[in-house]
Formats: C-alpha cells, sequence, structure tokens
C-alpha cells in the first residue's frame, strides 16, 4: 500500500525530551532500502545510527544535520513508500501533528479544528486490528500494534516490570535484524584509547579525519563533534551529501580556437606525410658522458666560447655520418642523394612552431665555430635580440636531424623523420645511474639516444653501426679532435 511516512525524532528512555540530528546519511530525492542507515542522531547520553524500517524515498528533509536539538516527536523528514505528488507531501507536512508535543519543522501549529492529514495521501488509512491483552504496554506502543496487526503476546517488553514500549513495536516490525551492510568506513576503526564522544568518533570515520590529530577542546580535553565539525566543510549553497560535503558543478568549458598559421600548416602536413609515407622503425642506445662533460668545460676555457653539450653531441654526430655515408642521406622519390659532408638540422622550439635550421658541413668545423653557428640559429629561429627570423638559405637542405628534449628532463623519446632526411637522433636528458663497478656500486652520467630511421633507406645493420660509432665519440670525446 502506498504511503507517506512521518519521520519524527525518536524516544530512548523516559529522561530524553530532545535530540539532535548530526548528520544525514541520506539527501532528498535518494531511495534508500529497509535496514540502510539514514542518520546520526545524537542525545545527552548517546549517538545512534537509525536505521530505515522500510523501503521509501526521501522527499523532504526539514531539519538539515548540525541544526538545533528538536523535541521528541518533531518531525524531521518526509518519506515516500509510492509516488506521490509535491502537493500531497506539503499537504501532509502542513497537516502534521507532533505526538509528543513538537512543532513541525517549517509548518505552523495546527488549528484546534483542523484534523491531522491521513498517513495515506491516496488511499483509506489501514483499518486497526483490536487487541486484548492482560500485559501492561504503553498508549503508544497498543495504538502502533493495534494499527500494524503486531501480536504483542509474542514481543517481550523492555520496559519497568515487563511493559511493552513503543520501541518494542517498533524491533517486532522490523523482524529478524537486518543483513544489509552499512559499508566499510573510509578509514580505519581509530584507536579507543583516544578520549573522544562517540559521535565524534563516528563523524571523523565518515569523513576520513585522523582523531589523533586533534586537539580537544572538551573537559579534561575530549574530542568534540564540534572538534571533528570544523574540519569538515560547512554546509551551504552549492553542497550536498553528508555534513555539507561541497558538490562538484562542472562549468562551461569553452574551446579557444587558434587557426594555424602559415608554419604550422607546413609542419602539420609534412610530419603527417612523413608518419604516413615513411616505414620508420627505432634503435636506441645510451653513451656515458661524463668525460665529455669535464672536456666541455676545459675546452671552452680554452677557446673562450660556451659550447653547450648539444653542440659537442651535433659535432659527434657529424663526424660519425662522414664515417657511415648509407646513414647521411637523403630520400628522393626512387633515388638516394648521397653526401661527402653533413648539413645536420638542428630541431628549434620557434615562437610559430618547431623549425630546423642548418648547421652546415658541421663535420668540418671546430666545437666553437658549431657553437656560434647554433646560437646565431635559434636566435634567428626565436627572435633574439630583434632578430628578422630564419631565411629559406638556413632552412632548405639538410642531410640529418638532431633534435634534444633533454634540457626539459625527457628521459627519452621517438622523433618523426623530416623528409627528405633518411634519419633523426632524439637526445634525451643526461642522468646520473647507478653502476656495478670493481666489485661495488659507482654513478655515471649518462644520455640515452634514439635513432628514427627511413627502412627503405638505411637498414638496421647501418644504422647500428652509425649508433656505435656515435657512443664511441661522446664516450672518449678526444676523438673529436682528430
Amino acid at each position: 500500500m502506498s504511503r507517506i511516512r512521518a519521520f519524527t525524532m525518536p524516544k530512548w528512555g523516559i529522561e530524553m525530551t530532545e535530540g539532535t540530528i548530526a548528520d544525514w546519511t541520506v539527501k532528498e530525492g535518494d531511495t534508500f532500502k529497509r535496514g540502510q542507515t539514514l542518520c546520526l542522531i545524537e542525545t545527552a547520553k548517546i549517538t545512534n545510527e537509525v536505521e530505515a524500517e522500510y523501503d521509501a524515498t526521501v522527499r523532504r528533509i526539514l531539519v538539515p544535520g548540525g541544526s538545533e536539538a528538536e523535541p521528541v516527536g518533531a518531525l524531521l523528514a518526509v518519506f515516500d513508500e509510492g509516488d506521490h505528488s509535491d502537493a500531497e507531501i506539503d499537504a501532509f507536512v502542513a497537516g502534521f501533528k507532533p505526538a509528543e508535543g513538537g512543532i513541525a519543522k517549517g509548518a505552523e501549529k495546527p488549528k484546534p479544528a483542523a484534523e491531522p492529514v491521513a498517513a495515506t495521501a491516496s488511499a483509506p488509512a489501514k483499518a486497526r486490528t483490536k487487541i486484548d491483552t492482560n500485559r501492561p504496554i504503553s498508549p503508544e506502543a497498543l495504538r502502533l500494534a493495534e494499527e500494524e496487526g503486531v501480536d504483542v503476546a509474542v514481543i517481550e517488553g523492555s520496559g519497568r516490570g515487563g511493559r511493552i514500549t513503543h520501541q518494542d513495536v517498533v524491533k517486532a516490525l522490523r523482524g529478524p535484524a537486518s543483513s544489509v551492510p552499512r559499508g566499510p568506513l573510509p578509514v580505519e576503526i581509530e584507536d579507543l584509547k583516544i578520549f573522544a564522544s562517540p559521535l565524534a568518533r563516528r563523524i571523523a570515520a565518515l569523513h576520513g579525519i585522523a582523531l589523533g590529530d586533534l586537539s580537544g577542546t572538551g573537559p579534561r580535553g575530549r574530542i568534540s563533534k564540534a572538534d571533528v565539525l570544523a574540519l569538515v566543510p560547512k554546509a551551504g549553497p552549492g553542497t550536498s551529501g553528508t555534513l555539507g560535503t561541497p558538490a562538484f558543478v562542472a562549468g562551461e568549458n569553452r574551446a579557444q580556437v587558434v587557426p594555424f598559421d602559415r608554419i604550422r600548416k607546413v609542419v602539420a602536413q609534412r610530419l603527417t606525410q612523413a608518419k604516413q609515407d615513411i616505414p620508420h622503425f627505432y634503435l636506441r642506445t645510451s653513451a656515458r658522458v661524463d668525460v665529455l662533460l669535464e672536456m666541455r668545460k676545459t675546452a671552452n676555457l680554452v677557446l673562450g666560447c660556451k659550447a653547450s653539450v648539444n653542440d659537442w653531441i651535433v659535432k659527434a654526430v657529424a663526424n660519425a655520418l662522414v664515417r657511415h655515408p648509407d646513414v647521411n642521406v637523403q630520400v628522393h622519390g626512387q633515388e638516394l642523394h648521397r653526401f661527402p659532408h653533413a648539413d645536420v638540422s638542428i630541431a628549434v622550439a620557434g615562437p610559430k612552431g618547431l623549425v630546423t635550421p642548418i648547421v652546415r658541413q658541421a663535420d668540418r668545423m671546430r666545437i666553437d665555430q658549431i657553437a656560434a653557428e647554433t646560437r646565431r640559429l635559434i636566435d634567428k629561429a626565436t627572435l633574439a635580440d630583434g632578430g628578422k627570423g630564419l631565411s629559406m638559405d638556413d632552412m632548405e637542405g639538410g642531410t640529418f636531424s638532431v633534435s634534444n628534449l633533454g634540457m626539459f628532463g625527457i628521459e627519452n623519446f621517438d622523433a618523426i623523420i623530416n623528409p627528405p632526411q633518411g634519419a633523426i637522433l632524439a637526445v634525451g636528458a643526461a642522468l646520473r645511474q647507478p653502476v656495478e663497478a670493481a666489485g661495488g656500486i659507482t654513478f655515471e652520467t649518462r644520455i640515452s639516444f634514439t635513432l628514427s630511421v627511413d627502412h627503405r633507406a638505411i637498414d638496421g645493420a647501418a644504422g647500428a653501426q652509425f649508433l656505435q660509432t656515435l657512443k664511441d665519440l661522446i664516450e672518449k670525446p678526444e676523438g673529436l679532435f682528430a
């Protein structure tokens, strides 16, 4: 039978006159099952979890969690076992009369002549079953037993002298203990030696707050509900869930439309064509650079330059390319173009995108000359010092490319070949790594290299031999001056 149910402040014990909703575990619109925890109610002596006695939907919450104490019998919420309209719920709230003299939240006191709204909004009230008993029973317990048809003969009274109380009848209606799990707490059970109130423990567990980190403000340092609630977000507009947990509201995520400029269009077209048309394969190695780093410091002092690690790599690449002309190639249709000298393109992130200016005949240049040329090209690419940008002569050609992302902390990556070139070297960061040496552990600085190769033009063995020579030149940099 479809019914509208009043959820009121329960009475636990003779001395209880009021209680406080500490926390709701459901919200308006939620559907709950029998045995599910609905809320926590705190009294002067205890804190109890209130479980649902039936399946229903929360239609109104009249007393939010953390509010002032409410008298026994006060209307706390309205539950709906069916699908009643908002008007029927409103009428139920307006006509509710607290059994114990409490006042319904948000409703005026009923007029003396007004009759309470029937418990069912769309069906006649359930007929009461007249119960004859010689056993002591409270009036409220008798009324509920008659209304629900409960056999009080099988109820064991918990009141004074075995008197059957309202709570005894409620337990009989609930039947055997529900097997519906309440769900695991989000944190481990607190150490019971921590001096805290039961409600403080429960709220802390619900919100993942460690009681061991709190200083209590209660008597003798006891952690109270207020101490825990101080760490929980306050309820307010835009909040939901228990104790005002902030609700996420997604805002508009409007895209900023940025059309490709001319350079970006060219780069996108070339890279797309390269990845689609060129059969890439990848060779990987790493080289120790401790000796090179020391030689770089000395060479910069002797030559009066500021050559970077990348300049030394460009020099090593150029020298390795002239020793392996099968890698120093361009692919034009069905033809290979081999070159006697290494024109090394260096990838530079310019203000309008990736560009690859060329250090021409780098194999014939000293390290200080390479440093000067790369600095000139980088300044032009980045428009430093009011530069006019790169010219076609700076960009056209190139027999091999070097792309270095090590300065950004990238350990290794795979680069896309820059056509019509046959290969590109991706350079990672210089990292300190542990190695076994003389029966112990020592550290050395290594850089990883990934060679992307066009398999149409360069065989795997040729690429591997090139990397082997490059690694030898980097680990023994004196060979760069031979």
